[in-house]
């Protein structure tokens, strides 16, 4: 099972990547949306936003989040350190139930060229 530090250290490679990302990728993440990430098996959220091309302004609340982010995850602590590494494929593992996401349709579509 990941620790938090793993957790949040993959978040802090996560806002690397997308801050450093080229094209489509880079072009996609420029929105400002506010965002949760769940992590199910330590009860925490971390929360913060999508702006500019990266995620920023991270926090972490213990248990479920305090207000419905624009883009909601939920996965265990393991599977986001995979989907990081990319050492798990998002689209299955959301097509399985093991990572969900929530957001607007609109976002949903902008979205998909990130993961």
């Amino acid at each position: 099972m990941a620790t938090l530090d793993q957790c949040r250290a993959a978040l802090d490679r996560l806002a690397q990547n997308l801050s450093s990302a080229d094209g489509n990728v880079r072009s996609a993440a420029a929105f400002n949306r506010s965002l949760s990430c769940r992590i199910t098996d330590l009860d925490v959220t971390f929360l913060g936003r999508l702006s500019h091309g990266a995620i920023q302004d991270v926090a972490s609340v213990p248990g479920p989040p305090p207000h419905k982010a624009e883009i909601r995850l939920s996965m265990a602590g393991d599977d986001l350190v995979d989907l990081v590494d990319g050492k798990l494929n998002f689209a299955k593992a959301w097509g399985s139930g093991r990572v969900k996401l929530e957001a607007g349709l609109r976002d949903l579509l902008r979205l998909r060229t990130l993961l």
